[in-house]
């Protein structure tokens, strides 16, 4: 399976990202021929103030209904059905209520809704410049590890912060992931120190590939349009911890074969879910 990370450079404007997402998975999909693309977290409005987050959120269609979703949800749909390949929606709001959900859905060929994952961990932390980030302001979490499948292949759904509890990521090996989907927003300030290295360890310690779509550049928060820079550097890790495919600044992409032999060589050489004592 070959599988295309879509870094992208969103702000609060739906109707531009939209037309970025179309334009960046196009030229993936004429360059690469993936089997799957991935597109990062929050790619529908990143930035902007409460408001704006609620007025772009939208409501997600039961999942097996015929109902239509919203434009983004339509164009994740549409890209699926169109190209006849699986789309991992990387993440938007939902509307659920008093505050939103930060929620991945998954498509395959035929355009129907395999997967709907809500971000478990919230970031709430203050970075290393000062800078606070309160996501539970706005977001409420998701309590479900949800897998799914994409060409005989067990897909592992997280969103960014969750990189930093093992334990989900152990739940979804055990669940029985192959790949595991990490779209994110990772801060500048903390991307520069951690975010490679997270990913390598999550999988390495799940022999796991990971495939993490991540959005780059500037973008503005709330009233005051304040600053705000993620990290970028979209990648994809196999299961040994080996960055085999990524993008460095800038917009772009990056694509990988997902080698299923190397999974299970892995796995038999070094069975560490076996020797596992407690957790």
């Amino acid at each position: 399976m070959r599988v295309s990370v879509v870094q992208m450079s969103p702000g609060a404007d739906k109707s531009a990202n939209i037309d970025q997402a179309r334009r960046l998975v196009g030229e993936a999909i004429s360059a690469d021929h993936p089997d799957l693309v991935s597109l990062p977290e929050m790619w529908t409005c990143l930035g902007g103030t409460r408001a704006a987050k609620f007025e772009q959120a939208e409501e997600l269609p039961e999942p097996g209904s015929n109902r239509p979703g919203g434009p983004a949800y339509e164009f994740l749909r549409d890209v699926a059905r169109h190209e006849k390949l699986h789309v991992h929606g990387g993440s938007m709001a939902e509307k659920g209520g008093d505050k939103l959900f930060n929620t991945t859905v998954v498509f395959g060929p035929d355009g129907d809704e395999i997967a709907r994952y809500r971000k478990i961990h919230l970031f709430d932390i203050v970075a290393p410049d000062g800078t606070g980030y309160r996501e539970s302001n706005t977001y409420g979490a998701g309590d479900e590890v949800v897998t799914c499948e994409a060409d005989g292949t067990k897909l592992g759904l997280a969103i960014c912060y969750d990189v930093r509890f093992p334990e989900l990521f152990l739940s979804l090996r055990r669940a029985g992931a192959e790949v595991v989907f990490l779209p994110a927003a990772f801060t500048l300030q903390t991307g520069k120190d951690h975010w490679e290295t997270l990913i390598r360890a999550r999988a390495i310690e799940t022999q796991c590939w990971f495939a993490a779509a991540a959005t780059w550049g500037q973008h503005t928060e709330g009233a005051k349009n304040d600053p705000r820079y993620t990290y970028g550097h979209s990648l994809v890790c196999d299961p040994w911890g080996h960055v085999v495919a990524k993008v460095s600044d800038g917009t772009g992409w990056a694509t990988a074969r997902i080698d299923p032999a190397v999974t299970a060589r892995v796995r038999r050489d070094m069975p560490v879910l076996e020797h596992r004592k407690l957790g």
